[in-house]
């Protein structure tokens, strides 16, 4: 049937009554996680409201599989938005847009309900990116991405570019020589095989994580992962990985701000943003996704600091809260020290890596390493100098592990625990042995330099320390200390003037006498009274007359 030309439908205006689809649950204001989700499914709800907080069935199955039903439920509240019955639907498409999970719908009488995400289709894609790439990405890359989508959509998938280049091209950073990450709903190695072919490059895959590298000559490293969702069993623990789709690879991601993604198969680079991530870049706002990431994963916490030193973020009142939480539930027997040092080696690239360690430290992130370390003013002061001691060895080539370094900053606020933090941070055998003997024997030998009569004295009790001793010397040590540690490092590794054949040659028998000999010219060098080949000569033959 046709309409009538000119005749006037009535318009519905739907609000926020309207749109409810989500039930909430009551708990007791100090109900524990497991009382609240069997609450939850008794009533069918989404939401459970308890001591004036708003707890989403969601973070309490997540809790449950943590291992933590007996965890007060409002310990993992989220501040979602309230709006009254009566608002508009735009309002609350707008609150949704902003990356909340659910928005409460107010009555008279208290909460009617709550409105998800569904409202909004879930927002894939909802915004073109393709300015920003045509800005941020030479063509060749562009036109690389395109063919990436093609690709995907040959195999019956879809591919997305996502990662740090996705954030940085939204703040519009410099994107000079960067890799690419690429997530594709369908077979990642697959794509990967496919691409390194087109692209003549090769390829190396990971089929236990469903993803693979290409290297590729024109473009450097390329990442292609399967689209994946986690499933976390233990707090601290290595993920259960699962193929899934897009949505659920953005949900296992550690930040809104990292759980960006444009779509590539379409070839109009359409942005997906479910959680907000654009309006935290804004805000300059560093939010995780749920109450519970950094139990999930407490490396993430390492993360956290170093995004909001290079990207000038700060962590908002939720993600304070998540992190807050997870200190509180140290130790986690799951939780490797090699992933923590890891993320300090990354943390030791940045340009404001001292100030990253210190707020790490003076927010109790090094408790994860060992529950007993309490950050100090006098251990604070030496583990942000760290960065400055690795760069005065770099200058005079000497080769210090940083997180070495590290570890016996954090030992220095607590000597008990010197080698158990350097063990927990992967150390062993040889390397282990030397942070312990640098943290033991640092005081002694700093007074035996002090008291030493001579510059070769001094070189002795120098010589033979590892590179990473010398380095904590000159970190902890007095001025004068490092004056004599700077002049020991820079001098030549040969001081002396005559050689093993030219002793020998004069007359000194081959075997260990040599070596007696060379380390007495070597001396009267540093001391002074052998200033000249000559001299060394005269006292290797007065050497060989007195019998050696």
């Amino acid at each position: 049937m046709m309409a009538k030309r000119a005749h006037v439908y009535p318009q519905v205006s739907l609000v926020a009554s309207d749109l409810v689809d989500v039930a909430i649950g009551t708990a007791p204001a100090g109900a524990g996680v497991s009382e609240a989700l069997a609450i939850a499914r008794k009533r069918n709800a989404g939401v459970i409201a308890t001591g004036g907080s708003w707890v989403l069935r969601d973070d309490l199955v997540r809790a449950v599989a943590l291992g933590l039903g007996a965890l007060r439920a409002a310990q993992i509240a989220r501040a979602l938005p309230v709006v009254d019955a009566g608002a508009g639907e735009s309002h609350v498409r707008r609150r949704l847009a902003t990356g909340a999970p659910l928005v409460i719908v107010r009555g008279a009488r208290g909460a009617l309900g709550a409105v998800s995400g569904r409202l909004v289709g879930g927002r894939l894609p909802e915004a073109s990116a393709a300015g920003r790439v045509s800005r941020g990405l030479p063509a060749s890359v562009r036109e690389l991405l395109v063919t990436v989508g093609r690709l995907a959509e040959e195999q019956d998938g879809r591919a997305y570019l996502v990662g740090g280049l996705v954030r940085d091209l939204w703040r519009g950073a410099t994107l000079a020589g960067r890799d690419l990450d690429i997530v594709v709903e369908g077979d990642g190695p697959v794509l990967a095989r496919r691409l390194g072919a087109v692209l003549g490059g090769s390829v190396v895959e990971h089929r236990r994580f469903l993803t693979a590298s290409v290297e590729a000559p024109a473009f450097g490293r390329i990442d292609v992962a399967t689209a994946r969702s986690e499933r976390y069993e233990s707090p601290g623990a290595l993920p259960r990985v699962l193929p899934a789709g897009i949505a659920d690879d953005l949900r296992r991601r550690d930040f809104t701000v990292n759980a960006l993604a444009i779509e590539l198969s379409s070839g109009e680079f359409g942005l997906i943003d479910p959680f907000g991530g654009r309006d935290d870049l804004a805000r300059r706002r560093l939010s995780v996704l749920h109450p519970l990431s950094y139990v999930e994963d407490p490396t993430r916490i390492f993360r956290a600091a170093r995004y909001a030193a290079r990207l000038g973020l700060s962590p908002d009142a939720a993600t304070r809260r998540a992190q807050a939480l997870a200190l509180r539930l140290v130790p986690y027997s799951a939780l490797s020290g090699q992933r923590i040092a890891a993320e300090i080696a990354l943390i030791l690239s940045e340009s404001d890596a001292g100030t990253i360690l210190l707020r790490l430290g003076r927010s109790g992130a090094f408790r994860l390493l060992d529950a007993g370390y309490r950050f100090t003013a006098a251990g604070g002061r030496r583990l942000g100098a760290v960065p400055d001691a690795l760069a005065w060895a770099r200058v005079r080539g000497l080769d210090v592990d940083g997180v070495g370094l590290v570890a016996l900053a954090l030992a220095d606020s607590r000597p008990s625990a010197a080698s158990t933090l350097a063990s927990r941070l992967g150390f062993a055998g040889g390397p282990l042995a030397v942070l312990e003997r640098a943290h033991a024997a640092a005081a002694a030998l700093a007074s035996r330099l002090a008291a030493a009569p001579t510059p070769s004295a001094r070189a002795r009790e120098l010589r033979g320390s590892a590179p990473v001793e010398l380095a904590w010397l000159w970190l902890t040590r007095d001025r004068e200390v490092r004056a004599t540690i700077e002049w020991f490092v820079g001098l030549e590794p040969r001081v002396a003037s005559l050689s093993g054949d030219d002793v020998v040659a004069l007359g000194v028998p081959r075997g260990p006498a040599i070596a007696r000999v060379l380390a007495e010219l070597r001396d009267g060098r540093l001391d002074g009274t052998l200033s000249s080949r000559e001299l060394e000569e005269a006292h290797v033959r007065q050497w060989i007359l007195k019998g050696g």
